[in-house]
């Protein structure tokens, strides 16, 4: 599993989460607290929103503690709303395609848990994409596609139903190619103006989420980044969240009622 971290406020420096803190999410790519897997070593990335519509990103292949160029752009790069992500592989080979977070538009995303038989249902998922958004596949993770599936589902008009739509459509298409409803979602995504995540899970613990004040901004995080761990709030199992610089929102999340709808 990943560990990623994620900003909305007055703009601050990147390195006040990700590279700063005695629990930064670089001290966490190689000694996490709170996932399956302590060492997070697959690759790295970032996603910053400046002036224009669409972010900056970058990725890269080594894990984050060893290489200089991420430690010097978070110390240069100032932004009010900006992604950051950690990869531990659970499929998908070791490359920048398939680093987190990954971009659409204006849209970027990046995501902590698992799609379940993932390899048994993944032409089933491709087919739901049109012609455009197939095309636009780069990697090979599962993250990517469920990203893709958001965007085919509305997301630039309607993100809580996108998300809601897509992982209905996993579910539906895991219990129709016989395998079980296996869907792990700890997932951020933003758009320039609103950051949203979720957490979710169709059975056992839901990937750790959790969300605080920083000044003027608010974090949401796969983990606290400081020692103690205080201010923090966990996020409840099958929530929504939507941040936006007026403040904080969360709904319940409930795939499993428009898988039904689906499959009526």
């Amino acid at each position: 599993m990943c560990r990623w971290a994620a900003y909305i406020g007055d703009p601050v420096f990147l390195e006040d989460i990700v590279s700063a803190p005695c629990h930064s999410l670089i001290a966490q790519s190689h000694c996490a607290h709170e996932a399956k897997t302590a060492t997070n070593a697959d690759g790295f990335g970032l996603a910053w929103y400046g002036e224009r519509p669409e972010p900056g990103f970058f990725r890269d292949i080594l894990p984050a503690w060893s290489d200089p160029n991420l430690k010097s752009l978070c110390r240069q790069i100032r932004s009010s709303l900006f992604l950051a992500h950690v990869r531990a592989s659970t499929g998908g080979a070791t490359s920048r395609v398939n680093c987190h977070p990954f971009i659409n538009g204006r849209w970027s995303f990046m995501h902590n848990g698992q799609i379940g038989n993932f390899d048994k249902i993944r032409r089933k998922l491709e087919a739901r994409l049109g012609d455009r958004l197939y095309d636009q596949i780069e990697g090979t993770t599962d993250s990517e596609l469920f990203f893709l599936l958001m965007v085919e589902n509305g997301l630039a008009s309607d993100p809580f139903g996108a998300a809601t739509r897509a992982a209905a459509c996993v579910i539906s298409t895991q219990r129709a190619c016989g395998v079980e409803a296996n869907l792990k979602l700890t997932a951020a995504f933003a758009d320039g103006e609103v950051l949203h995540a979720v957490r979710y899970t169709t059975h056992g613990n839901a990937p750790t989420l959790y969300t605080r004040s920083l000044g003027s901004g608010r974090c949401v995080v796969s983990e606290p980044f400081d020692r103690d761990g205080s201010g923090w709030q966990s996020v409840p199992p099958s929530s929504y969240v939507a941040v936006s610089r007026e403040g904080i929102a969360i709904h319940p999340f409930a795939p499993e009622k428009a898988e039904l709808a689906l499959t009526a």
